[in-house]
């Protein structure tokens, strides 16, 4: 299980420059201009053997300075509420603003561990002046330099003493997460699923606090449902901002074994929707497409063909999907859609054994080997399945690092004609044989 780490601060301080660091790859749009980074961002790391998901708050703020205000208070609200821990990021060269006092004394209130990081610390000189933050009352104060790296390493081994990493739920059932944007018909899917026969379900509470697991019982089939829709519902200003969604799917989605994402057919695939499918992905979840609110599209011969291929370019290259086309209201098709889930829980813990997989690939090998990179040749010597919690396939070779992305590509699509992985991201490794 993952914890949630978020970075809240005002604009400008540097919280991407940090959160790239973090992760390690230039993934949030930097630039300095306030609030440049449009980028709902998310992503693994692990430090000192903890696992734990970042979120760079940035990039949830737009417009006017009163808006922005307003919109960090509210953020901060709901860092506080979701994640595990919080670091509160501040600029040095500007020194404490009221802005950031504000902040302070809304996370001091809070029960949650918070890291106060005074970033662009480059000197001596600006370490003497940043001696002011000690002011705000946090004992955790740490003075770094996210543009150097100085400073960020005894940051995180505070933040990381304090996450635990959580034991998986205690069961063999799958779990199925359904995640999507609000509106977009989750709880009307959940409450057709479940039915009015109460009786049926058993409610756990999850491994976290406000997530849901409900054991469904019903047809001869067996999982747990875990249901983010209308949980504890706060006030409706949460329910309203993105980010509260954002962090109610990435925690979902940490607790299961397939992911039913939901889309809106009036719609069609909207940014949001392809960042929770890269999340799945990165995360080896099973992942369903469900093309919801079906009924409300004007029909034509090859309507859901034409949204089907359009939805798959979408998702691109992961195009191996299932896509169903429901309506919740309706009762169109759900329970296909679960029996999907399942069979692609199943197809997710698929096992090949070294002798299929060498006896399959070593005629395409002979036929297709890897092309030479800068005079290199590359002889994959055999092929075994790691024993992953998802498909993950090693092929032991010279040279691995001259393998090309390209050929990689080839290699997961041989797999998948071979073997069934309909919804299940695939991992090819290269190791030095």
């Amino acid at each position: 299980m993952s914890n949630i780490v978020a970075i809240v601060g005002r604009p400008n301080v540097g919280k991407s420059t940090f959160y790239n660091r973090m992760i390690g790859e230039r993934q949030a749009i930097t630039d300095n201009v306030s609030g440049v980074t449009r980028d709902r961002m998310y992503g693994e790391m692990e430090w000192n053997g903890k696992q734990f998901t970042v979120v760079d708050t940035g990039g949830f703020v737009e417009g006017s300075d009163d808006v922005f205000e307003k919109e960090i208070r509210a953020q901060v609200r709901i860092a506080v509420a979701e994640a595990e821990a919080i670091i509160f990021m501040t600029d040095a060269r500007t020194g404490a603003t009221d802005l950031d006092l504000e902040v302070a004394n809304l996370l001091r209130r809070s029960e949650k561990p918070v890291y106060l990081c005074v970033n662009k610390v480059d000197n001596h000189e600006q370490l003497m002046e940043a001696n002011e933050f000690w002011s705000m009352g946090f004992d955790n104060t740490f003075f770094v330099s996210s543009m150097t790296g100085s400073g960020t390493g005894d940051l995180l081994d505070a933040v990381a003493e304090k996450i635990e990493n959580k034991p998986p739920l205690d069961t063999d059932l799958p779990r199925i997460a359904i995640v999507g944007q609000p509106n977009v018909g989750k709880s009307s899917f959940t409450n057709a699923l479940l039915g009015e026969d109460r009786n049926i379900v058993t409610d756990i509470a999850g491994t976290t606090r406000d997530s849901i697991h409900t054991k469904y019982k019903k047809f001869g089939k067996e999982f747990f449902l875990i249901d983010t829709a209308g949980i504890r519902k706060k006030s409706k200003v949460h329910e309203d901002l993105e980010f509260y969604s954002v962090m109610r799917a990435i925690r979902a989605l940490e607790e299961a074994d397939v992911v039913i994402l939901m889309i809106d057919a009036t719609l069609g695939v909207e940014m949001q929707d392809l960042k929770i499918f890269r999340l799945a992905q990165q995360r080896n979840k099973g992942i369903v497409i469900l093309v919801n609110k079906w009924d409300l599209v004007e029909k034509e011969t090859n309507t859901a063909r034409d949204m089907e291929k359009e939805i798959r370019e979408r998702f691109a290259p992961f195009r191996d999907l299932p896509v169903i086309f429901v309506s919740a209201l309706e009762k169109q098709r759900i329970f296909q859609a679960v029996e999907e889930a399942l069979d692609v829980n199943e197809r997710r813990n698929t096992k090949i054994t070294t002798s299929q997989l060498n006896d399959y690939f070593q005629p395409i090998l002979d036929k297709n080997p890897p092309p030479a990179t800068r005079g290199r040749l590359v002889k994959i010597k055999y092929i075994t399945q790691l024993p992953t919690y998802y498909p993950a396939f090693a092929f032991f070779c010279s040279n691995p690092k001259y393998i090309r992305e390209d050929y990689k590509n080839f290699l997961e699509n041989k797999l998948r004609e071979k073997w069934n992985f309909t919804g299940v991201p695939v991992s090819v490794f290269f190791r030095k044989k």
